[in-house]
């Protein structure tokens, strides 16, 4: 079992009243049977994807070296759709346009119905058709796209936008010119339409904006494509907790510490009972940059006594774990 927790710890969650008094008993009983094997960080960019969507495509067995990382062509592999043509997933947005900047706002805020998102996507289609993209409805934040000038497109993950500068994420490429045009068309399709008459009138944030995430093409045949198929037999099965995403993406600290006691009663405390029962288990605590790996420890004959004894007299602390993961 691995188990990989994004917003572990997170930048917009550092002041003191965040670490004051939590108790995570069953993350500090599993920090006692782990070590830390791995740290992934990258101090001086920060890269299109997020710590635990790497970590994730490594588990799967893909390349977290690669500029793309095919979720949309990946998730359809696994429900046996063809996955040889470039895609991406298409997410219906509002940009908050301010003085100096344009902010991206959380997709989840808009409470898009589906008969919204279907009506947006019909008044879109085509244009999207004359640029070869063919646009299929999956849900009311999440269209799939397919069409060749999605195929070198490097496009960040919607939570590395949401509530930052969008330019700072825009793609600086040149096959990504003909989506900024589409991007500007759509701005003044969507100004006006009915949908977002309405929604102005409930003084609801209208949808002036897509964002394309998960872009790229996966075959079996080139392994650099981003991600395979599917992971190895052997690998163990990995669980992504997205428990503390919206409260970390929206510097919520009380409602961040109750996610993670929630959290501590149910998938850390499978995972601690896997390693009590199994000797096998690895854990991945994630903030935005960082992350850090677990895996049980060696038996004590096999550590050296520096080491053994720093584990019996300093028993590692889940607080001082988790804020290494925002540490400078």
């Amino acid at each position: 079992m691995h188990l990989i927790i994004p917003y572990a710890a997170s930048h917009k969650l550092q002041s003191p009243e965040v670490w004051a008094g939590l108790q995570l008993p069953n993350l500090q009983s599993l920090l006692r049977l782990l070590q830390r094997q791995q740290v992934l960080q990258d101090p001086e960019t920060t890269p299109l994807h997020l710590p635990h969507e790497l970590l994730q495509a490594r588990a799967l067995g893909g390349m977290p070296e690669a500029t793309a990382l095919p979720w949309a062509a990946w998730q359809h592999a696994q429900q046996g759709q063809s996955s040889a043509t470039p895609q991406a997933w298409m997410t219906p947005c509002h940009w908050l346009i301010g003085m100096d900047q344009v902010r991206m706002a959380d997709p989840e805020h808009l409470h898009l119905s589906d008969d919204e998102s279907q009506q947006l996507l019909q008044a879109m289609q085509p244009f999207l058709q004359e640029d070869g993209l063919q646009v299929t409805w999956h849900s009311a934040l999440m269209w799939h796209a397919q069409g060749a000038m999605l195929a070198d497109v490097p496009t960040a993950s919607l939570d590395r936008v949401i509530g930052q500068n969008v330019k700072d994420w825009l793609p600086d490429h040149p096959a990504a010119r003909p989506l900024q045009r589409l991007q500007s068309e759509m701005q003044m399709l969507l100004y006006k339409h009915p949908v977002n008459d309405a929604r102005d009138a409930r003084r609801q944030h209208s949808v002036n904006a897509f964002w394309l995430h998960g872009a790229g093409v996966l075959t079996e045949t080139n392994p650099d494509s981003g991600l395979p198929s599917s992971g190895s037999p052997m690998d163990p099965p990995v669980t992504v907790s997205m428990a503390l995403r919206a409260s970390a993406l929206h510097g919520q600290s009380q409602a961040w510490r109750q996610a993670w006691q929630q959290l501590d009663a149910g998938d850390v405390a499978d995972l601690l009972q896997c390693v009590k029962t199994t000797g096998q288990g690895t854990l991945s605590l994630c903030s935005e940059h960082t992350a850090h790996t677990y895996t049980p420890a060696p038996a004590a004959w096999q550590q050296p006594i520096s080491q053994l004894l720093k584990r019996l007299f300093k028993p590692a602390s889940a607080a001082a774990a988790l804020q290494s993961l925002v540490r400078a």
